[in-house]
Order: C-alpha cells, then sequence, then structure tokens
C-alpha cells in the first residue's frame, strides 16, 4: 500500500480514495450489472498511472478519446511519431477507416472483408500487435458508398467489459457488443434503416448505462439510447428533415446542465442524454453533417461544422432554450470550416482544416483568423497533446502545430501509408492506422 502510493502526490492519493468509496457505495446500493460496469470503467480511467508521476494515465475508450474532443491529458506521450521508430507494426486484414480505441493491454478496431460481406470486431495485444480475436459482427449486403468511405468506418466504443459498434447492412443498422476478454457476441439489434449513397460512418457513443447512436439519413432519421446490457431502447427522438449525419454526439457539462450536442437533421441540436428530451435548437447551418461538436471552457462555447453543400462554421453559446437560432450563434466562419475532420479546442485556440487542406487558426471567442497554411487534405482529425496538435493528412503526413497566433510547425513524419482514421492515445504510447496497417509508437509497456 504505502509503496504504491508513495509514486503519488497526497490530493491524487485522496481523489482515487473518494473515487473507490463513491463505487463501493454504487454496488451497495444498486449492483446491476450496468451500474457495475458504469462505476468500474469510471473508476479505472481516473487511477493515477504508477509509472507517470506528473500526468494520468487513459484509456482512449471510443471516438476521439475519453472526453469526446480529441484532448490527451498525459504528458508523457512521445511527440515523435516517426514509424521508423515503432514498437510495432501490424498488418489488418480487410479494409475500413474505423479508429483504434484503447483499453488496458488490448487495442480494438473495425474492418470489413467485402468477398465475404462479413464486417468484423479485431482485437490486438497492445504490446505486440498480434491479433487476440477475430470476430465476425454481422454479414449480409454492402451498402453503396463513396470512393472515399469503406463498410467499416465507424470507430467502436468500449467500457472495459464490452466492446460496442455499429455498421449498416443492407439499409439497416445494425449496432452490436462484444465481450472484450473473449470476443464473444452478447446481443445485436437493428434500431432502424439507413438511406443515402454515400455509406454509413456512424460510431456508438456511451454515457452511464446507455449506448447512444445517431441514424440521421435521407429516409429513416433519430437519436436512440440502448441499453448497454441488452441493446434494449431506453429512448428515441424520431427526426424529420431528413438530413444525413455521420457526425458523433459531444456529451459534455455545459452551461451548468449535462448536454448531448447532435449535428443532423439539418440543425443543431442539444438533448439532456439520460432522457432524450431536447433543450435547444439552431437550424442550419447547411444540409449534412460530418464533423463531430467541440466545446470550449475558455470560450464557453460550441464549434460545430457543416459538410455539404455547404461548409459552415459555427461557434454557439449552449446555454439557450428552444430556438436559439437568431440568438445564440456569436459567430460562424465558411473559410476554413472542415468536411470531414473534426476541430480541436487548444487553451483559447480553436484549429481546423477546411476541405482544401487548409489549416485555420482561430482566436476561439471571436473567430478572428490568426493564421492559415497548407497541410494537404485530411480525413483524420486531429489531436491535442502536450500542447500541440498532430494533424495526419489522407497521404499519411503528421504534421505537429504549436498553437498560437503565429504558424509554428514544430516537425514533420511521413507515415509511408494513407491514412483516413484519427489517433488513439494510452499510456504512453501512440497508436495510428493506414489502410493497411496498425503502428504503435512510444514507450514499451511494462
Amino acid at each position: 500500500m504505502f509503496a504504491i502510493c508513495g509514486a503519488f502526490a497526497p490530493k491524487e492519493i485522496l481523489d482515487v480514495m473518494k473515487r473507490i468509496l463513491a463505487f463501493a457505495i454504487l454496488l451497495a446500493n444498486s449492483p446491476s450489472q450496468a451500474d457495475v460496469a458504469t462505476a468500474r470503467s469510471a473508476l479505472v480511467v481516473s487511477l493515477p498511472n504508477p509509472s507517470a508521476t506528473t500526468s494520468k494515465a487513459e484509456f482512449w475508450p471510443g471516438w476521439r478519446g475519453p472526453r469526446g474532443d480529441g484532448t490527451c491529458i498525459e504528458q508523457e506521450v512521445p511527440t515523435n511519431w516517426d514509424p521508423a521508430g515503432a514498437i510495432w507494426k501490424a498488418e489488418i486484414p480487410g479494409q475500413g477507416h474505423a479508429s483504434p480505441i484503447v483499453w488496458g493491454d488490448r487495442v480494438c478496431t473495425a474492418t470489413a472483408l467485402p468477398a465475404t460481406q462479413e464486417r468484423v470486431l479485431l482485437c490486438l495485444d497492445r504490446a505486440n500487435g498480434k491479433i487476440l480475436w477475430q470476430q465476425t459482427v454481422v454479414q449480409g449486403p454492402l451498402e453503396k458508398i463513396n470512393k472515399e468511405n469503406s463498410h467499416a468506418s465507424g470507430t467502436p466504443a468500449t467500457d472495459g467489459e464490452q466492446v460496442f459498434v455499429a455498421f449498416r447492412v443492407g439499409d439497416d443498422i445494425v449496432v452490436a457488443a462484444h465481450d472484450l476478454a473473449s470476443g464473444k457476441q452478447l446481443w445485436l439489434v437493428r434500431p432502424g434503416t439507413h438511406t443515402g449513397e454515400w455509406g454509413f460512418s456512424n460510431e456508438p457513443v456511451l454515457f452511464k448505462d446507455k449506448v447512444i447512436l445517431d441514424g440521421d439519413s435521407k429516409g429513416d432519421s433519430f437519436l436512440v439510447a440502448l441499453s448497454r446490457h441488452d441493446g434494449k431502447t431506453r429512448w428515441r427522438v424520431n427526426r424529420s428533415h431528413q438530413g444525413i449525419s455521420y457526425s458523433a454526439p459531444l456529451i459534455r457539462e455545459m452551461a451548468g446542465r449535462t448536454q448531448l450536442i447532435q449535428c443532423g437533421d439539418r440543425c443543431v441540436a442539444s438533448f439532456d442524454p439520460e432522457t432524450g428530451k431536447q433543450l435547444w435548437t439552431v437550424d442550419g447551418p447547411s444540409q449534412e453533417f460530418v464533423a463531430t461538436p467541440v466545446y470550449s471552457e475558455n470560450a464557453g462555447l460550441v464549434f460545430v461544422s457543416s459538410s455539404w453543400p455547404k461548409q459552415i462554421l459555427l461557434a454557439i453559446r449552449p446555454d439557450g432554450n428552444g430556438d436559439v437560432t437568431g440568438t445564440h450563434v456569436v459567430w460562424r466562419d465558411s473559410k476554413g470550416a472542415p468536411y470531414v475532420p473534426s476541430l480541436i479546442v487548444a487553451g483559447d485556440f480553436l484549429l481546423s482544416v477546411n476541405n482544401a487542406g487548409v489549416a485555420f487558426c482561430y482566436e476561439a471567442a471571436t473567430g478572428k483568423v490568426l493564421w492559415q497554411e497548407k497541410l494537404g487534405r485530411h480525413h483524420a482529425s486531429p489531436v491535442l497533446m502536450g500542447g500541440l496538435v498532430f494533424f495526419i493528412n489522407d497521404n499519411g503526413e503528421v504534421n505537429v502545430i504549436k498553437p498560437g497566433p503565429n504558424f509554428e510547425r514544430i516537425a514533420k513524419y511521413e507515415l509511408g501509408e494513407q491514412c483516413y482514421a484519427s489517433p488513439a492515445i494510452s499510456n504512453g504510447q501512440v497508436f495510428l492506422r493506414g489502410f493497411k496497417h496498425l503502428f504503435c509508437i512510444g514507450r514499451s509497456a511494462n
């Protein structure tokens, strides 16, 4: 006990003890499987890393990481992403653009085997990249896709016990849960259909005992919360404007309440993730969305960007109720608005890369453009780590940028293959998925 605690500051020890006590109380009062999983997930992510005293280690449990915004709080992750120094490089079977996720000693992602029409979950050993299990989630007709999409583009999510993933099979949306340890399928549901010639790229987002998925399309459109335990519907919001969206929800404490921000159905809307009740909405700014929203605590603003037919970036105050289109949009811009990659907030700055491959740095509070620089076309979303922003363009070029009033490139690396997937960062390691391989960069696992 004392040997373990000796690596932490007193405040860290107290924080851990508080979480352990809260975990014990929850188990005593409501020991359902869902509550146990929720408490366990919250506890494990919060524990400090015994090998690093200056920062907490984190798992990367889903799309854009533990906060859903591409930020990493670890301080001991290498900024040198040269694949020549990778710990391992593993060939990934099939085709897919799903990003990797990380929990404990396991790395998961999704892929598709077009020849057999299989959609597959993969679990790799974090230490060496070997495949621990490969499980077919569902088999069926391949949907029509854009040439830049794949049949396995949605990133999975995990709570440390189950892995959740979503695919489109024919016109059906399929959501499934698999056991993280063995790969065994635990449940599979088809909550609705999806209409659109560009394919599917939606990811599940976890909130307490729920798996939340957006199903906005040109036909059946909805936002749904499923039970983590059995996939049964907890709440469902039917949508009526038939605006397709590949944007994942952002869930965050904003303006004194927990909000789920979803771009889709030709609008930006806030919901209570517990009940699905709509809180506020902003019309437009266009028909379709890809990028996931982000939130700046410093500026107190939510940032969203539409994708088609117009790319428009909006900064919205999240403290409204009802239709706030005319009252809560603080600023807007079209020059730096992204089409596919999500935005990233870095302190007082907001960074993006538009469809022409030009990166923009804004003053987040005002929308003032501080600089713009050509970095190449992007599908991967940037990440923030150690005060630096990492952009990966479609050709696999990694640009390390220091956010600030002037453009400052710290480093540039070549992955050696094309890349549409976004990075995952966990406990001193970076996981990058190219078109053919998954790379692990950083310090060797203990």
